[in-house]
């Protein structure tokens, strides 16, 4: 009996302490969901207490460089920003509608209600837009810029940082250093400061200006990457490049905007970038320096042309054997190959293998060197040259002769028109000297070409033909018996490659 009311006793005591235990979990709870209404309540109320203890320094940042670690250069970019402006073109393009192949048949005229009078191919015409940048370089509307921005082109827009804009007339353009010069007729403009690019080092501050992918003025900061970047080939065969290499943002836009140095001085002009598939920059972008701008800037404002030096001799690069087998200590240098005869090298006295070092004190270090040097010296200008002949240093004064007398259309035994603004000569001994061409050299060259004309494109002026349709051609008469209506296929000889041309003649 004793033990039943123990057992019993016992159970009542667990039962106890089991609601104990829930009513106290009931209790904790209830005061937590109270906890978190109130908290909702009073954020609901508003913000309460005291503010955050932030710092606040509002002293205007100090852009002087004083201390020798600039902090800004937004004075420094402020006067040449205002000299950077917008260059948009616009090129009227005609295109033939093409008759139908049953035009002429009364009962298809009728059915499709295709007007009698129209007896031939229709034009239409549509406008091609291009953007670029450029800067102006002179109070009284001068503008810098690239020629394949404004190449082409039938209208030329200029919008000023201030919102103006100004019809542009195209004063000249250089295709072999992609330099171009515009003309506003205005006064009293902001105009950009030009400094030496010769004196530029690797791993000078740089800033690239113009207007990218036309989203407005843009200004990106680099450094000079390289100097005097050559045999590229952007320009083509017959180019003159000489590039400043920097890592500042350049895309498309950029073109023929300046880039300048750390004291906002125009040291190069934007002209070009090597990039992936997409198109869009990673950091190897190009500018023409601006010594080499500015010269070809001035003579077509001057001349209405660029008068180019020449010596009349074929040079190459010294070689370390060359090196040894000339006597000389190291593999600089312009290389003389061929003398020309009657040319101002021939009468200086230069002769094969003689090695030109010096120009008016300044080194040549290679044969592109010395071709840039004397294409930028005015023709008529004595310099002084220093070349090395048979291990021993020589001097002599040359008188630079005209590039134009050179690569300009010579008097020739036959010359005529093979396709409509293209015109033709056959090719012999004084042609041959005249347009620079080797002893092997056959077929037919373009003396003249009307910029218009619609075939244009295809054959600038030293274009050699050497055959049409598979059949070779020597003259004029041969060729035009081997052209026909339709399809035609052109063998030519250009910048030192041989292609392929397409043309289709009605």
């Amino acid at each position: 009996m004793s033990d039943n009311v123990q057992t019993a006793e016992s159970t009542n005591k667990k039962m106890k302490y089991r609601l104990f235990s829930s009513v106290l979990f009931i209790l904790f709870i209830g005061l937590a969901v109270t906890a978190y209404l109130e908290t909702v309540d009073r954020s609901a109320d508003g913000p309460s207490g005291e503010p955050a203890a932030i710092q606040v320094d509002r002293e205007p940042m100090d852009r002087s460089g004083v201390d020798g670690n600039p902090t800004s250069y937004a004075d420094v970019l402020a006067d040449v920003r205002n000299t950077v402006v917008t260059v948009s073109t616009t090129q009227i393009i005609e295109e033939r509608i093409r008759r139908h192949p049953f035009s002429d048949d009364p009962f298809f005229r009728r059915f499709f209600g295709i007007p009698e009078e129209r007896e031939q191919d229709e034009p239409r015409y549509r406008r091609r837009q291009g953007l670029g940048s450029g800067v102006i370089v002179s109070a009284d509307g001068y503008i810098l810029t690239n020629n394949h921005v404004i190449d082409g082109a039938d209208e030329v827009l200029v919008s000023l940082g201030d919102r103006r804009e100004f019809e542009a007339t195209i004063v000249g353009s250089d295709a072999k250093t992609d330099v171009a010069v515009l003309k506003i007729d205005a006064d009293g403009l902001p105009s950009a400061t030009l400094t030496d690019s010769d004196e530029i080092r690797v791993g000078d501050i740089v800033f690239a200006l113009g207007n990218p992918l036309n989203i407005g003025q843009t200004v990106t900061m680099g450094i000079v990457s390289a100097t005097g970047r050559t045999r590229i080939g952007l320009l083509g065969g017959d180019s003159y490049e000489n590039f400043i290499q920097t890592d500042a943002a350049i895309n498309q836009g950029n073109s023929g905007g300046p880039l300048v140095d750390a004291k906002g001085r125009v040291i190069g002009i934007n002209t070009a970038i090597l990039s992936a598939r997409t198109g869009g920059n990673i950091g190897i972008g190009f500018a023409i320096p601006v010594n080499m701008a500015s010269n070809v800037m001035q003579s077509l404002i001057t001349e209405g042309r660029v008068a180019r030096g020449f010596i009349g001799v074929s040079i190459d690069d010294v070689t370390h054997d060359k090196a040894e087998e000339l006597g000389l200590e190291r593999a600089e240098g312009a290389l003389v190959v061929e003398v020309v005869s009657d040319r101002p090298g021939d009468r200086a006295g230069l002769r094969s293998d003689d090695v030109i070092v010096e120009v008016n004190g300044r080194s040549i270090p290679s044969a592109s060197a010395l071709r840039l040097m004397i294409s930028q010296t005015p023709p008529g200008t004595v310099v002084e040259v220093a070349y090395y002949r048979d291990g021993e240093r020589r001097e002599t004064e040359i008188e630079l002769g005209d590039l134009d007398q050179l690569t300009g259309t010579p008097d020739v035994a036959e010359e005529d028109e093979l396709l409509e603004g293209v015109k033709v000569s056959t090719i012999d001994d004084d042609v041959r000297e005249d347009f620079g061409l080797t002893s092997s050299a056959e077929g037919l060259i373009v003396v003249e070409v009307d910029s218009s004309a619609r075939h244009a494109e295809h054959f600038p002026l030293g274009t050699v033909i050497t055959e049409i349709n598979q059949t070779p051609v020597r003259n004029v008469d041969q060729a035009r018996e081997a052209l026909r209506t339709g399809r035609n296929v052109f063998l030519v000889h250009r910048d030192g490659v041989f292609r392929y041309l397409t043309i289709t003649l009605e």
